[in-house]
């Protein structure tokens, strides 16, 4: 899987746009700004129509073959395509894994968590995720969700209501506090819950080893994630 491209990487990527088409044409250096400007905003949106035929494409493999996972990792996406719910009108129960790795999702719908209740694996590492809806409760066969490198402050504790679930990555988010150890605990089929890379309190620190029944991995105070 890549990696979500930090905002610097995004402005280095359209100033390379833009070096690709001043290669294309040797005149361009020539060009007023205004031209350089119209010249680069096709360069970009030609990009956007690749992303979007990128997603038809797959959604329709998806469709084609029967097959149990829909990946969308890396197609640019700021929210989740609505047009997918009618494509995939038929198939929603035999989908267990989805991919969103590496986009710009803000946020999931309650729609989303409905639509595809039939989930044992969601991946949605590198986005922008700070909450995840109520409706994720509905997930009853999810065994393992990938929320890392988002955005996350607080414990998604939604979660804690997933009988099946068995592992959360929680690595390289905000979390400092609040991360509610007594119902991870009671969690029945839990495994493993990665925070590694947060900013984890003392408190936090101190009170979880002697409740905790399952892997929990945390970096040593003070610890920075590494650069991407």
């Amino acid at each position: 899987m890549g990696r979500r491209q930090r905002p610097r990487e995004r402005d280095c990527a359209a100033q390379g746009a833009r070096r690709h088409c001043r290669r294309a044409d040797p005149l361009v250096s020539s060009r007023p700004a205004w031209w350089l400007a119209a010249r680069h905003l096709v360069c970009m949106l030609k990009k956007m129509g690749e992303a979007v035929a990128r997603v038809a494409r797959k959604v329709n493999e998806t469709v084609e073959s029967g097959s149990d996972t829909l990946d969308l990792a890396e197609c640019k996406l700021v929210s989740f395509p609505i047009g997918i719910y009618k494509v995939l009108r038929n198939v929603t129960d035999q989908i267990h894994l989805i991919t969103l790795a590496n986009n710009e999702l803000k946020s999931l719908t309650s729609k989303f968590m409905t639509t595809f209740c039939q989930l044992r694996e969601l991946r949605l590492e590198g986005n922008f995720l700070h909450r995840l809806p109520n409706e994720v409760s509905t997930l009853q066969h999810l065994k393992a969700i990938d929320l890392s490198r988002n955005q996350f402050h607080d414990f998604p504790e939604q979660l804690t209501t997933l009988p099946a679930l068995e592992t959360i990555n929680l690595e390289e988010n905000e979390i400092v506090a609040d991360v509610p150890v007594e119902k991870l605990a009671a969690m029945p089929a839990l495994r493993s819950i990665n925070l590694r890379f947060n900013p984890l309190n003392a408190e936090v620190r101190v009170i979880a080893p002697p409740l905790i029944k399952f892997d929990m991995l945390m970096s040593p105070e003070g610890a920075r994630a590494p650069p991407p």
